[in-house]
């Protein structure tokens, strides 16, 4: 079974990515780290052990330049984040299924390595979650796309430290694993320091 991985990213346009970075530190600089954040973490978790595939936003962001032209592309579509990522984990072409994780584009410490243990994960589990230092959450995996519950994502208090445990509460009955805790960007005080 083929292994995807796939990224969450938006057209980096002022206004349109990392608002909340940018009411921090303005809107172009935001813009400029997602941008950058976004094109160093797809280089580095190119790897033989899975295929990338980018959901894009907005949807006519499929015919973008701003990312690799070699990057199969999905529109992540309308609706809340939870909708979002589950047409993502569930819209791969039958030819590509196989395990699944789903990780954004604002997690500048992700490595191959994260990746690989989260993959790992799901040989033996149904599920995999990489918590956020936040509460929330900054991988999703699932072994088996096709069987998702019909109400995953529902009810999930997005942007709050309550996410993961929301999530969790839609899976009742399915083996989970945690992986590597991580810190997501969303304000100027999660920026790396340098």
């Amino acid at each position: 079974m083929k292994r995807t991985l796939i990224i969450m990213v938006k057209e980096p346009r002022p206004g349109r990515v990392k608002t909340r970075l940018g009411r921090d530190i303005g809107r172009i600089p935001a813009t400029w780290w997602f941008r950058h954040q976004s094109a160093r973490l797809i280089r580095s978790l190119r790897d033989p052990r899975w295929q990338i595939v980018l959901a894009v936003a907005p949807d006519t962001a499929v015919f973008s330049k701003a990312w690799p032209a070699d990057m199969p592309r999905l529109p992540q579509g309308n609706g809340d984040l939870g909708a979002r990522m589950k047409r993502a984990l569930s819209g791969l072409p039958s030819r590509q299924k196989g395990p699944v994780c789903l990780i954004g584009a604002d997690i500048p410490g992700i490595t191959r390595a994260h990746t690989a243990r989260a993959f790992s994960a799901l040989g033996s589990h149904d599920a995999v979650f990489g918590p956020a230092t936040d509460g929330g959450y900054w991988l999703v995996g699932v072994k088996h796309p096709g069987r998702m519950p019909r109400g995953l994502f529902e009810n999930t208090r997005w942007s709050t430290e309550h996410a993961l445990a929301d999530t969790l509460r839609t899976l009742p009955g399915w083996r989970i694993a945690l992986t590597d805790t991580l810190q997501d960007v969303d304000t100027a005080a999660d920026l790396p320091r340098r």
